[in-house]
């Protein structure tokens, strides 16, 4: 059987390694990647009015509101390309947004189908991340901005599981492993959820 429809959200700590994973259910299910990332560097080099925003707010090192944010990922939702389906990576990334984006779901009488939670130790977080800024020279990476970001994490994301936990959708997947074993664990959840693929990753 394949899914008519998969609207799925992502969700782990830097490091998690849910961007990678995140490409490769999307590609199984034949559904977009919905990054909030994505979308803030897209409207940017497109030059639209909510990019300019987005990047005067950037330029001064604050984080992008959560209306803001809020109407970037409705936008981006209501392409064609969303229609039969998406895996949210990045938002919601808080309770606020959580409430955002029920009410633009429920608008189209849709609902999330699964959360997948990558769940990483936070040494394994940090570890992982402090090998990526080494490979790719980020500088930005430094321990002080590791730690920051996880303690963002636990503090503001981690709590949205909560709230979808009480609506049973959430899968919480061991995310220490080598990426296909990682893979295979998420798409097991799916499935025994009736949520397959179209296609093999």
């Amino acid at each position: 059987m394949t899914t008519a429809s998969a609207r799925f959200l992502i969700v782990g700590p830097q490091g998690s390694g849910k961007g990678t994973q995140g490409v490769r259910i999307a590609e199984a299910f034949g559904i977009p990647v919905v990054s909030t990332g994505d979308i803030f560097r897209a409207n940017i080099k497109n030059g639209t009015e909510l990019g300019k925003k987005v990047q005067e707010i950037t330029a001064r090192g604050d984080l992008v509101s959560d209306e803001l944010t809020g109407d970037l990922v409705r936008d981006r939702l209501s392409e064609d390309d969303a229609a039969s389906g998406f895996l949210l990576d990045g938002y919601p990334r808080n309770r606020a947004q959580v409430g955002h984006l029920d009410e633009f779901l429920g608008d189209r009488d849709e609902a999330l189908d699964a959360v997948i939670e990558l769940a990483v130790p936070r040494e394994e977080s940090i570890e992982r991340i402090a090998l990526r800024a080494q490979q790719q020279g980020r500088e930005d990476d430094t321990p002080e901005a590791i730690a920051k970001r996880l303690d963002i994490y636990e503090r503001e994301t981690a709590p949205i599981l909560e709230v979808y936990g009480v609506r049973g959708i959430v899968d919480t997947i061991d995310g220490v492993g080598s990426l296909d074993e990682i893979t295979e664990r998420i798409f097991a959840a799916l499935a025994a959820r009736g949520l397959t693929a179209t296609a093999n990753a």
